[in-house]
C-alpha cells in the first residue's frame, strides 16, 4: 500500500510539473514582455465587466501593429509560434482571444498565455501541422466545443442566411502550403478533415442585414468573434475580425492586409462587406 501511495504522489508531481512548464515555443523577449505586461495591467475597472470588453481593450493594444501573413510558417516542424509584433487576421484574434481568457481566470504568467494559444489554436493537446485549426469552420465548432467560444446560430432574424460547407481549398493548392508539400500523410489528414465537415450547414446574417437597429444591437455584442462567409471555391471564411459598436452602427476591428496594419475601420462593416462581392456575410462567435 505504501509502495503504491509513493507512486501516485510521484505521478501527481510529475503531471503538475508538466502542466506548469512553458511549450515548446518560438517566441522573443518582446512578446513573452509584452504579454506579461498586458495580463499585469488590466484596469481594475474591467474587472467583473463582461468578456466582451476585456476582448476590446486587448485588441485596442495592438492598433497599428504591422500586418504580416504566414507567420505560422516560419518552421520546418510545427512548433507553437507567439508573434504580437506581427499579425495577420487570424492570429490577431487568437492573441486577443488568448489574453482575454486568461485575463477572465487571473492568469498573468507567460506560460499561461503559451497553453491558452495551444489550446485556441489546435485541435488537441499535440502541437502539429494537421491539427492546427486551419479552417475557420474547424476553428469556430472546436473552440465552442471546448468551452473557450459559443457560436451564435440565431435569432432569425437576422441569421437568416444559410452557409454549407464545402472546403477543400488546402487540399487543392497543396502548392501554397510549404508544410504540406511532400508530405502525403499530412496532405490525407487535412482532406480527411475537409470531407468530414463538407455538407455541414451553419447560420450566418446575410450583410444586407447588417443595419443599425435594436435587434442587431442586441444579437450582436462588442467583442464578438466575426468570421466573413465567401462564396470563393474551397473557402468558408474569408477573414475574421472583432465587432465593436460605434453610434452609426457596426464597425470592426482586424488585422488589414489593405492597410498593412491592424485598424479599428472607421468603415461601416456593412459598407465594407457591400464593397466585396465574394463577402456573403458573417457569422458570429461569443467567447
Amino acid at each position: 500500500m505504501k509502495k503504491y501511495f509513493l507512486t501516485a504522489i510521484v505521478c501527481f508531481v510529475f503531471l503538475f510539473l508538466n502542466a506548469q512548464r512553458p511549450l515548446e515555443c518560438t517566441y522573443t523577449k518582446a512578446d513573452s514582455v509584452k504579454v506579461t505586461q498586458l495580463l499585469s495591467s488590466v484596469p481594475a475597472a474591467l474587472e467583473g465587466k463582461e468578456v466582451g470588453q476585456l476582448m476590446i481593450h486587448f485588441a485596442r493594444k495592438f492598433l497599428g501593429t504591422p500586418y504580416v501573413a504566414k507567420t505560422l510558417e516560419v518552421n520546418r516542424e510545427e512548433r507553437l509560434i507567439v508573434n504580437t509584433r506581427q499579425l495577420d487576421c487570424s492570429t490577431y484574434l487568437e492573441t486577443v482571444l488568448a489574453l482575454t481568457l486568461c485575463a477572465k481566470d487571473g492568469r498573468k504568467t507567460f506560460a499561461d498565455y503559451q497553453r491558452m494559444l495551444a489550446r485556441i489554436r489546435y485541435l488537441n493537446d499535440t502541437i502539429s501541422y494537421p491539427n492546427r485549426l486551419h479552417y475557420f469552420t474547424w476553428w469556430m465548432t472546436f473552440n465552442t466545443e471546448k468551452g473557450l467560444v459559443r457560436e451564435l446560430q440565431e435569432p432569425n432574424p437576422p441569421f437568416t442566411g444559410t452557409q454549407v460547407i464545402d472546403v477543400h481549398y488546402m487540399s487543392a493548392h497543396v502548392e501554397q502550403y510549404p508544410m504540406l508539400v511532400g508530405r502525403l500523410d499530412y496532405q490525407d489528414e487535412i482532406a480527411r478533415m475537409e470531407q468530414n465537415f463538407n455538407g455541414r450547414k451553419y447560420q450566418y446574417i446575410p450583410k444586407s442585414e447588417i443595419n443599425n437597429t435594436d435587434l442587431l444591437r442586441q444579437t450582436i455584442h462588442d467583442g464578438d468573434i466575426i468570421g466573413i462567409v465567401t462564396n470563393k471555391d474551397g473557402l468558408d471564411i474569408a477573414h475574421v475580425g472583432i465587432a465593436v459598436w460605434h453610434t452609426d452602427g457596426l464597425h470592426m476591428l482586424h488585422a488589414s492586409m489593405l492597410k498593412k496594419k491592424v485598424i479599428e475601420d472607421t468603415m461601416l462593416l456593412r459598407d465594407y462587406l457591400l464593397e466585396r462581392k465574394t463577402h456573403l456575410g458573417i457569422r458570429i462567435a461569443r467567447p
